[in-house]
């Protein structure tokens, strides 16, 4: 793509549109990534890529691409290893001077994922796909079964560290009463008042609850960079904001949206609740914090 005007909204925004994608199908500068799972059952996720998807599309599965072996810590899904995935990249044709759009039907929740591990590998070239499938099938655009067969790349990683933090760093953070740290998960979880997934419930002490589904609309439309800028103005700026949910998933959908808003250097806690709540001597709190 050389049109450098499209390339810097691109950028500010974070986002396409199916109607700015679908001319891009055809352009060999552009890579597609097929996100769509459900941690209900790991295998619909391959099995709508198999039955329809974008024409050219490559799909990343969230447990065996995007995510690493579990552990007694580290969560629910730690992050995969960097070797593995940078070879995956490549044979899915992304480098240095792909752009890359991906896409799942879960308001971001998993292509959010893939967005944020390539922005923590150094490649700022990528964008979510505004709406999804649904919005992709409620425009007409094409759609096929067939299997995407990529030129094979290599992808260079320039690891951004500063773009994750740890354990000891929300540790830190809260030994100097300094620095904000969001859970991106729904309220009652937040509140200890339910937990379906982790063996304990509650957050971590001084968290604030951001919902990561409060950022684009039910059929995963996202909200305008206004919206979004009005939605975290009561956040530092610095030191950046750590983010985390239930297993570091979806609190990449909080941190596009944050990028989205003005704040790119937010940090993801990758282990979040699931690796916190794995170690019996840590707090948690079990109603709103103050």
């Amino acid at each position: 793509m050389e049109n450098s005007t499209m390339a810097a909204k691109l950028l500010l925004e974070q986002l396409i549109s199916p109607e700015q994608l679908a001319p891009m199908l055809s352009d060999p500068d552009w890579v597609v990534v097929d996100c769509r799972f459900s941690l209900g059952d790991r295998n619909l996720g391959q099995q709508q890529y198999q039955t329809a998807h974008i024409p050219g599309a490559v799909y990343a599965d969230l447990e065996r691409d995007l995510s690493g072996p579990v552990g007694p810590h580290g969560g629910r899904h730690p992050l995969p290893v960097i070797d593995r995935l940078v070879d995956q990249l490549g044979f899915w044709g992304i480098d240095a001077d792909r752009w890359v759009a991906v896409y799942d039907d879960s308001q971001f929740g998993f292509a959010a994922r893939f967005w944020w591990l390539l922005r923590y590998l150094g490649h700022d070239r990528v964008v979510l796909l505004d709406g999804g499938w649904s919005a992709w099938r409620r425009a007409g655009l094409p759609t096929t079964s067939q299997p995407s067969h990529p030129i094979v790349r290599q992808f260079v990683p320039r690891p951004r560290l500063e773009l994750l933090a740890s354990i000891d760093t929300i540790k830190q953070a809260q030994r100097l009463a300094e620095g904000t740290v969001i859970d991106s998960r729904e309220p009652a979880r937040y509140r200890g008042e339910v937990e379906p997934i982790d063996p304990v419930a509650g957050h971590i002490p001084g968290a604030i609850n951001y919902p990561w589904v409060q950022v684009c609309d039910p059929e995963g439309r996202a909200h305008s960079i206004a919206s979004l800028k009005s939605h975290f103005q009561d956040l530092p700026p610095n030191p950046p904001p750590i983010v985390y949910c239930g297993s570091g998933v979806t609190a990449c959908v909080n941190l596009w949206a944050l990028a989205r808003a003005g704040l790119p250097q937010a940090r993801l806690y990758a282990g979040s609740w699931s690796d916190w709540c794995s170690y019996p001597d840590l707090p948690k709190v079990t109603a709103p914090a103050e």
